[in-house]
Protein backbone atom coordinates (compact mmCIF):
# COMPACT_ATOMS: atom_id res chain seq x y z
CA UNK A 1 0.00 0.00 0.00
CA UNK A 2 1.62 3.26 -0.72
CA UNK A 3 -0.83 5.97 1.38
CA UNK A 4 1.04 9.43 0.02
CA UNK A 5 2.71 11.28 2.99
CA UNK A 6 -0.09 14.26 2.65
CA UNK A 7 1.40 16.62 4.84
CA UNK A 8 5.33 16.50 5.29
CA UNK A 9 6.13 14.69 2.18
CA UNK A 10 9.81 14.48 1.49
CA UNK A 11 9.13 16.19 -2.27
CA UNK A 12 5.97 18.75 -2.75
CA UNK A 13 5.18 18.30 -6.10
CA UNK A 14 3.55 21.57 -7.66
CA UNK A 15 2.62 22.06 -10.84
CA UNK A 16 4.99 22.48 -14.27
CA UNK A 17 5.79 25.95 -15.25
CA UNK A 18 5.46 25.41 -18.74
CA UNK A 19 4.50 22.50 -20.93
CA UNK A 20 6.62 19.60 -22.08
CA UNK A 21 7.02 20.24 -25.86
CA UNK A 22 5.23 17.84 -28.34
CA UNK A 23 8.79 18.84 -30.39
CA UNK A 24 10.40 15.76 -29.48
CA UNK A 25 7.46 13.44 -30.66
CA UNK A 26 8.23 10.94 -33.47
CA UNK A 27 5.49 11.98 -36.45
CA UNK A 28 4.25 8.96 -36.55
CA UNK A 29 2.76 8.83 -33.33
CA UNK A 30 1.29 12.22 -33.39
CA UNK A 31 -2.54 12.11 -32.60
CA UNK A 32 -4.23 13.26 -35.92
CA UNK A 33 -7.56 13.44 -34.86
CA UNK A 34 -7.62 15.37 -31.58
CA UNK A 35 -7.46 14.43 -27.95
CA UNK A 36 -9.29 11.33 -27.34
CA UNK A 37 -9.00 9.09 -24.23
CA UNK A 38 -6.79 6.70 -23.05
CA UNK A 39 -8.19 3.21 -21.05
CA UNK A 40 -6.28 0.71 -18.90
CA UNK A 41 -7.44 -2.62 -17.83
CA UNK A 42 -7.33 -2.31 -13.68
CA UNK A 43 -5.74 -5.72 -11.92
CA UNK A 44 -5.70 -6.23 -7.97
CA UNK A 45 -8.79 -6.12 -5.14
CA UNK A 46 -8.74 -4.44 -1.63
CA UNK A 47 -8.34 -7.50 -0.09
CA UNK A 48 -6.33 -10.11 -0.06
CA UNK A 49 -3.75 -8.03 -2.49
CA UNK A 50 -4.77 -4.63 -1.08
CA UNK A 51 -4.16 -2.30 -4.39
CA UNK A 52 -4.87 -2.58 -7.85
CA UNK A 53 -2.17 -2.06 -10.77
CA UNK A 54 -2.26 -1.37 -14.42
CA UNK A 55 0.10 -2.49 -17.09
CA UNK A 56 1.95 -0.17 -18.81
CA UNK A 57 4.58 -0.27 -22.10
CA UNK A 58 7.79 1.42 -21.32
CA UNK A 59 10.73 1.92 -23.42
CA UNK A 60 11.84 1.24 -27.43
CA UNK A 61 11.02 -1.62 -27.56
CA UNK A 62 8.77 -2.06 -25.32
CA UNK A 63 8.43 -3.74 -21.54
CA UNK A 64 5.79 -4.44 -19.53
CA UNK A 65 5.94 -3.16 -16.06
CA UNK A 66 2.96 -3.03 -13.26
CA UNK A 67 2.58 0.42 -11.43
CA UNK A 68 -0.01 1.10 -8.47
CA UNK A 69 -2.56 3.22 -9.77
CA UNK A 70 -1.90 6.49 -7.37
CA UNK A 71 -4.26 9.88 -7.61
CA UNK A 72 -2.96 10.85 -4.28
CA UNK A 73 0.79 11.79 -5.81
CA UNK A 74 2.18 13.45 -8.68
CA UNK A 75 5.13 11.20 -9.59
CA UNK A 76 5.19 8.18 -11.76
CA UNK A 77 8.35 5.95 -10.65
CA UNK A 78 9.53 2.46 -11.24
CA UNK A 79 12.56 0.45 -10.39
CA UNK A 80 15.37 0.88 -11.87
CA UNK A 81 19.02 -0.94 -12.78
CA UNK A 82 21.03 2.21 -12.31
CA UNK A 83 21.93 0.00 -10.55
CA UNK A 84 19.41 -0.61 -7.73
CA UNK A 85 21.21 0.02 -4.67
CA UNK A 86 17.80 -1.25 -2.83
CA UNK A 87 14.72 -3.34 -4.85
CA UNK A 88 12.13 -4.32 -3.30
CA UNK A 89 10.22 -7.39 -4.96
CA UNK A 90 9.20 -6.69 -7.95
CA UNK A 91 6.85 -9.18 -10.93
CA UNK A 92 9.54 -7.53 -13.69
CA UNK A 93 13.75 -7.32 -13.64
CA UNK A 94 14.55 -3.56 -12.98
CA UNK A 95 13.79 -1.14 -15.76
CA UNK A 96 17.06 -0.52 -17.70
CA UNK A 97 17.00 3.42 -18.27
CA UNK A 98 17.87 5.71 -21.84
CA UNK A 99 20.61 8.28 -21.73
CA UNK A 100 17.92 10.53 -21.94
CA UNK A 101 18.02 11.86 -18.53
CA UNK A 102 16.05 15.19 -17.32
CA UNK A 103 18.15 18.13 -16.64
CA UNK A 104 18.34 20.61 -13.80
CA UNK A 105 17.57 22.95 -16.11
CA UNK A 106 14.43 21.29 -17.36
CA UNK A 107 11.14 23.00 -15.65
CA UNK A 108 9.63 19.49 -14.14
CA UNK A 109 13.26 19.36 -11.93
CA UNK A 110 12.78 22.58 -10.61
CA UNK A 111 9.08 21.52 -9.12
CA UNK A 112 10.51 18.94 -8.00
CA UNK A 113 12.69 20.56 -6.28
CA UNK A 114 13.18 22.20 -2.42
CA UNK A 115 15.55 24.11 -0.64
CA UNK A 116 15.76 21.10 1.80
CA UNK A 117 16.33 18.57 -0.40
CA UNK A 118 18.01 17.38 -3.74
CA UNK A 119 19.20 20.61 -4.22
CA UNK A 120 20.71 21.41 -7.85
CA UNK A 121 24.51 22.50 -8.35
CA UNK A 122 24.17 23.58 -12.10
CA UNK A 123 21.69 23.50 -14.72
CA UNK A 124 23.35 20.63 -16.56
CA UNK A 125 23.33 18.14 -13.65
CA UNK A 126 21.17 14.62 -13.59
CA UNK A 127 17.88 15.99 -11.58
CA UNK A 128 17.33 13.37 -8.74
CA UNK A 129 14.25 12.89 -6.60
CA UNK A 130 13.29 11.73 -3.32
CA UNK A 131 9.51 11.02 -2.31
CA UNK A 132 8.37 9.46 0.82
CA UNK A 133 4.73 8.12 1.77
CA UNK A 134 2.95 8.48 4.84
CA UNK A 135 3.24 4.10 5.54
CA UNK A 136 7.10 5.19 5.73
CA UNK A 137 7.70 4.07 2.00
CA UNK A 138 9.95 6.03 -0.09
CA UNK A 139 11.29 5.86 -3.49
CA UNK A 140 14.80 7.57 -4.36
CA UNK A 141 16.03 8.39 -7.74
CA UNK A 142 16.73 9.92 -10.79
CA UNK A 143 14.46 11.40 -13.41
CA UNK A 144 14.35 10.24 -17.10
CA UNK A 145 12.47 10.36 -20.01
CA UNK A 146 11.33 7.55 -22.35
CA UNK A 147 8.56 6.02 -24.54
CA UNK A 148 5.35 5.24 -23.00
CA UNK A 149 3.03 3.31 -24.92
CA UNK A 150 -0.82 4.40 -25.42
CA UNK A 151 -3.65 3.23 -27.37
CA UNK A 152 -6.69 6.06 -27.77
CA UNK A 153 -10.03 5.42 -27.79
CA UNK A 154 -10.18 6.83 -31.95
CA UNK A 155 -7.95 3.84 -33.04
CA UNK A 156 -4.39 6.23 -32.66
CA UNK A 157 -1.07 4.15 -31.05
CA UNK A 158 1.12 6.89 -29.69
CA UNK A 159 4.27 6.65 -27.83
CA UNK A 160 4.96 10.19 -26.33
CA UNK A 161 8.12 10.56 -24.14
CA UNK A 162 7.62 11.17 -21.04
CA UNK A 163 9.59 12.01 -17.55
CA UNK A 164 9.36 9.62 -14.54
CA UNK A 165 11.20 8.53 -11.92
CA UNK A 166 13.89 5.86 -12.86
CA UNK A 167 14.14 4.72 -8.69
CA UNK A 168 17.41 2.43 -7.60
CA UNK A 169 16.51 3.14 -3.44
CA UNK A 170 13.00 1.77 -1.96
CA UNK A 171 12.44 1.61 1.48
CA UNK A 172 9.24 0.16 2.91
CA UNK A 173 8.58 -0.52 6.13
CA UNK A 174 8.56 -4.06 7.89
CA UNK A 175 5.39 -3.94 8.88
CA UNK A 176 3.79 -3.25 5.85
CA UNK A 177 3.24 -6.26 2.84
CA UNK A 178 4.21 -3.62 -0.14
CA UNK A 179 2.07 -3.60 -3.23
CA UNK A 180 3.28 -6.84 -5.85
CA UNK A 181 4.04 -3.92 -8.51
CA UNK A 182 7.20 -2.34 -10.33
CA UNK A 183 6.44 0.88 -8.91
CA UNK A 184 3.67 3.91 -9.03
CA UNK A 185 1.77 5.77 -11.44
CA UNK A 186 1.52 9.18 -10.04
CA UNK A 187 -2.24 10.61 -11.05
CA UNK A 188 -2.17 13.58 -8.57
CA UNK A 189 -3.86 16.82 -10.55
CA UNK A 190 -0.06 18.65 -10.87
CA UNK A 191 1.36 19.13 -14.33
CA UNK A 192 4.58 16.83 -13.07
CA UNK A 193 1.85 13.85 -13.07
CA UNK A 194 1.35 11.46 -16.45
CA UNK A 195 -2.19 13.17 -16.90
CA UNK A 196 -0.50 16.84 -16.52
CA UNK A 197 1.97 15.61 -19.17
CA UNK A 198 0.01 14.05 -21.62
CA UNK A 199 -2.69 16.93 -21.66
CA UNK A 200 0.12 18.97 -22.11
CA UNK A 201 1.23 17.35 -25.29
CA UNK A 202 -2.62 17.60 -26.47
CA UNK A 203 -3.46 13.69 -26.88
CA UNK A 204 -6.43 14.12 -23.98
CA UNK A 205 -8.50 16.22 -22.33
CA UNK A 206 -7.42 16.73 -18.40
CA UNK A 207 -9.03 14.15 -17.14
CA UNK A 208 -8.55 11.01 -14.78
CA UNK A 209 -11.16 8.12 -13.78
CA UNK A 210 -11.21 5.13 -12.44
CA UNK A 211 -13.58 2.63 -11.67
CA UNK A 212 -12.99 -0.36 -9.44
CA UNK A 213 -14.63 -3.28 -8.93
CA UNK A 214 -15.79 -5.14 -5.52
CA UNK A 215 -15.52 -8.28 -7.01
CA UNK A 216 -11.93 -7.27 -8.05
CA UNK A 217 -10.40 -5.43 -10.93
CA UNK A 218 -11.83 -2.17 -12.80
CA UNK A 219 -10.55 -0.02 -15.18
CA UNK A 220 -8.77 2.83 -14.94
CA UNK A 221 -8.66 5.98 -18.04
CA UNK A 222 -7.26 9.64 -18.90
CA UNK A 223 -9.25 12.18 -21.21
CA UNK A 224 -12.68 13.17 -21.31
CA UNK A 225 -14.39 10.23 -23.86
CA UNK A 226 -15.47 8.02 -21.28
CA UNK A 227 -17.53 10.06 -19.09
CA UNK A 228 -21.16 8.69 -17.99
CA UNK A 229 -23.86 11.41 -19.80
CA UNK A 230 -25.75 11.15 -17.31
CA UNK A 231 -26.45 10.04 -13.05
CA UNK A 232 -22.99 11.66 -11.88
CA UNK A 233 -22.97 13.73 -9.06
CA UNK A 234 -20.38 16.67 -9.47
CA UNK A 235 -18.83 19.01 -6.78
CA UNK A 236 -16.35 21.66 -7.09
CA UNK A 237 -12.63 20.56 -6.11
CA UNK A 238 -11.63 22.55 -2.70
CA UNK A 239 -8.92 25.00 -3.07
CA UNK A 240 -7.99 24.66 0.45
CA UNK A 241 -6.14 21.15 -0.47
CA UNK A 242 -2.60 20.94 0.51
CA UNK A 243 0.01 20.34 -2.31
CA UNK A 244 -2.11 18.48 -5.75
CA UNK A 245 -3.80 16.35 -3.75
CA UNK A 246 -7.94 15.64 -4.73
CA UNK A 247 -10.35 17.32 -2.07
CA UNK A 248 -14.34 18.53 -2.05
CA UNK A 249 -13.46 20.65 0.87
CA UNK A 250 -15.35 19.71 4.53
CA UNK A 251 -17.85 16.90 4.82
CA UNK A 252 -20.21 15.94 7.31
CA UNK A 253 -20.66 12.54 8.37
CA UNK A 254 -23.46 10.67 8.57
CA UNK A 255 -24.40 6.99 10.47
CA UNK A 256 -27.56 5.12 9.00
CA UNK A 257 -29.09 8.70 7.22
CA UNK A 258 -28.37 10.73 10.46
CA UNK A 259 -26.04 13.38 11.75
CA UNK A 260 -23.42 12.47 14.13
CA UNK A 261 -21.98 15.61 14.79
CA UNK A 262 -18.41 14.86 12.70
CA UNK A 263 -17.99 18.10 10.62
CA UNK A 264 -15.64 19.65 9.01
CA UNK A 265 -13.79 16.28 7.68
CA UNK A 266 -11.70 17.91 4.87
CA UNK A 267 -11.50 14.26 2.82
CA UNK A 268 -9.03 13.62 0.44
CA UNK A 269 -9.42 10.82 -2.78
CA UNK A 270 -7.02 8.40 -3.00
CA UNK A 271 -6.31 5.43 -4.80
CA UNK A 272 -3.11 4.56 -3.74
CA UNK A 273 -4.72 3.83 -0.21
CA UNK A 274 -6.32 0.81 0.25
CA UNK A 275 -8.24 1.66 3.32
CA UNK A 276 -10.13 4.61 4.43
CA UNK A 277 -8.91 7.00 6.97
CA UNK A 278 -10.57 9.66 9.44
CA UNK A 279 -8.65 11.37 11.83
CA UNK A 280 -8.88 10.40 15.43
CA UNK A 281 -11.46 12.24 16.86
CA UNK A 282 -13.64 11.56 14.04
CA UNK A 283 -12.73 7.60 13.98
CA UNK A 284 -13.45 7.30 17.67
CA UNK A 285 -17.31 9.00 17.13
CA UNK A 286 -17.93 6.40 14.80
CA UNK A 287 -16.11 3.54 15.82
CA UNK A 288 -18.15 4.62 19.04
CA UNK A 289 -21.30 4.31 16.80
CA UNK A 290 -20.44 1.29 15.23
CA UNK A 291 -19.65 -0.82 18.09
CA UNK A 292 -23.18 0.05 20.03
CA UNK A 293 -24.97 -1.33 16.79
CA UNK A 294 -23.16 -5.07 16.35
CA UNK A 295 -23.48 -5.04 20.17
CA UNK A 296 -26.85 -7.58 20.69
CA UNK A 297 -26.19 -8.98 17.22
CA UNK A 298 -23.80 -12.66 18.05
CA UNK A 299 -20.47 -10.69 16.63
CA UNK A 300 -17.65 -10.77 19.30
CA UNK A 301 -14.41 -9.02 18.93
CA UNK A 302 -11.69 -11.31 16.91
CA UNK A 303 -8.48 -9.98 18.64
CA UNK A 304 -6.49 -12.93 17.19
CA UNK A 305 -7.52 -11.77 13.31
CA UNK A 306 -4.91 -8.94 12.64
CA UNK A 307 -5.93 -8.57 9.34
CA UNK A 308 -6.75 -4.90 10.45
CA UNK A 309 -6.84 -3.03 13.79
CA UNK A 310 -10.65 -4.13 14.42
CA UNK A 311 -12.11 -7.26 13.57
CA UNK A 312 -15.37 -9.44 14.93
CA UNK A 313 -16.35 -12.86 14.96
CA UNK A 314 -20.07 -14.46 14.55
CA UNK A 315 -21.14 -17.64 15.27
CA UNK A 316 -20.22 -19.11 12.41
CA UNK A 317 -17.12 -17.76 10.02
CA UNK A 318 -18.68 -15.70 7.09
CA UNK A 319 -18.37 -16.56 3.67
CA UNK A 320 -18.61 -12.94 2.09
CA UNK A 321 -19.29 -9.26 2.99
CA UNK A 322 -23.25 -10.21 2.16
CA UNK A 323 -23.39 -12.20 5.19
CA UNK A 324 -22.95 -9.35 7.70
CA UNK A 325 -24.38 -6.46 5.42
CA UNK A 326 -27.74 -6.33 7.44
CA UNK A 327 -25.69 -5.93 10.82
CA UNK A 328 -23.99 -3.00 9.79
CA UNK A 329 -25.70 1.11 8.97
CA UNK A 330 -24.61 2.46 5.77
CA UNK A 331 -22.23 5.35 6.74
CA UNK A 332 -22.12 9.09 4.18
CA UNK A 333 -20.68 11.67 3.29
CA UNK A 334 -22.32 14.73 2.90
CA UNK A 335 -20.33 17.76 1.34
CA UNK A 336 -21.22 21.02 2.97
CA UNK A 337 -21.04 22.69 -0.26
CA UNK A 338 -24.54 20.84 -1.36
CA UNK A 339 -26.38 19.20 1.03
CA UNK A 340 -27.69 17.08 -1.56
CA UNK A 341 -23.99 15.83 -2.67
CA UNK A 342 -23.48 12.63 -0.86
CA UNK A 343 -20.59 9.92 -0.89
CA UNK A 344 -22.72 6.61 -0.28
CA UNK A 345 -20.89 4.29 1.52
CA UNK A 346 -23.01 1.05 2.41
CA UNK A 347 -21.45 -1.61 4.54
CA UNK A 348 -19.65 -2.88 1.44
CA UNK A 349 -17.23 -0.09 0.90
CA UNK A 350 -16.30 0.16 4.88
CA UNK A 351 -15.94 -3.34 5.91
CA UNK A 352 -13.69 -6.77 4.64
CA UNK A 353 -14.32 -10.50 5.37
CA UNK A 354 -10.96 -12.10 5.88
CA UNK A 355 -9.96 -15.29 5.16
CA UNK A 356 -10.51 -16.51 8.64
CA UNK A 357 -13.78 -15.87 8.17
CA UNK A 358 -14.11 -12.65 10.10
CA UNK A 359 -15.37 -9.40 9.37
CA UNK A 360 -13.06 -6.22 9.40
CA UNK A 361 -13.42 -2.40 9.53
CA UNK A 362 -11.48 -0.81 6.65
CA UNK A 363 -11.84 2.30 7.78
CA UNK A 364 -9.00 3.38 10.22
CA UNK A 365 -7.40 6.07 12.87
CA UNK A 366 -5.18 8.15 10.79
CA UNK A 367 -2.91 9.48 13.53
CA UNK A 368 -2.08 6.11 13.94
CA UNK A 369 0.13 6.11 10.54
CA UNK A 370 1.32 10.02 11.15
CA UNK A 371 -1.71 11.81 9.11
CA UNK A 372 -3.16 14.10 12.00
CA UNK A 373 -5.92 16.26 10.61
CA UNK A 374 -6.14 14.28 7.34
CA UNK A 375 -8.89 12.09 6.32
CA UNK A 376 -8.16 10.44 3.00
CA UNK A 377 -11.17 8.39 1.04
CA UNK A 378 -9.27 4.93 0.06
CA UNK A 379 -10.33 2.06 -2.17
CA UNK A 380 -12.52 0.38 -0.39
CA UNK A 381 -14.72 3.60 -0.05
CA UNK A 382 -14.64 4.03 -3.69
CA UNK A 383 -15.73 0.41 -4.87
CA UNK A 384 -18.56 -0.23 -7.64
CA UNK A 385 -18.17 3.93 -7.87
CA UNK A 386 -16.89 5.53 -11.09
CA UNK A 387 -14.94 8.10 -9.70
CA UNK A 388 -13.89 11.46 -12.46
CA UNK A 389 -11.31 14.28 -11.48
CA UNK A 390 -12.12 17.00 -14.21
CA UNK A 391 -8.87 19.29 -13.83
CA UNK A 392 -10.64 20.81 -17.04
CA UNK A 393 -13.96 22.03 -15.04
CA UNK A 394 -11.91 21.52 -11.59
CA UNK A 395 -14.73 19.18 -10.00
CA UNK A 396 -14.90 15.38 -8.64
CA UNK A 397 -18.02 12.93 -9.65
CA UNK A 398 -18.99 9.87 -8.77
CA UNK A 399 -21.96 7.49 -9.55
CA UNK A 400 -22.54 3.91 -9.13
CA UNK A 401 -21.22 1.80 -12.00
CA UNK A 402 -20.61 -1.71 -13.09
CA UNK A 403 -16.71 -1.41 -12.93
CA UNK A 404 -16.50 -5.26 -14.06
CA UNK A 405 -17.24 -3.86 -17.68
CA UNK A 406 -14.80 -1.64 -19.93
CA UNK A 407 -17.18 1.09 -21.57
CA UNK A 408 -17.20 1.91 -24.91
CA UNK A 409 -16.49 4.64 -25.83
Amino acid sequence: MYLPFLYTLLLLLTSLEQPISAANQPHRYANKHGPSSVIFPVTGNVYPKGYFHVTIKIGHPAKAYFLDIDTGSDLTWLQCDAPCTKCIPAPHTPYKPTKDLVRCRDPLCASLQSPENLPCGTPEEQCDYEVGYADHGSSMGVLVKDFISLTLTNGSILGPRLAFGCGYNQEVADSVHPPYTDGVLGLGKGKSSIVGQIFNLGLTQNVVGHCLSGHGGGFLFLGNDLLPSSGVIWMPMSSKSIGNHYSLGNAELLFGGKATGVKGLNMVFDSGSTYTYFNSQAYKALFSLIKKEVNGKNLNEANDDKSLPVCWKGTKPFRSIRDVSNLFKPLALSFTKSKTAQLQMPPEAYLIVTDKGNVCLGIMDGSEVGLEDFNIIGDISLQDKIVIFDNEKQRIGWATANCERLPKS
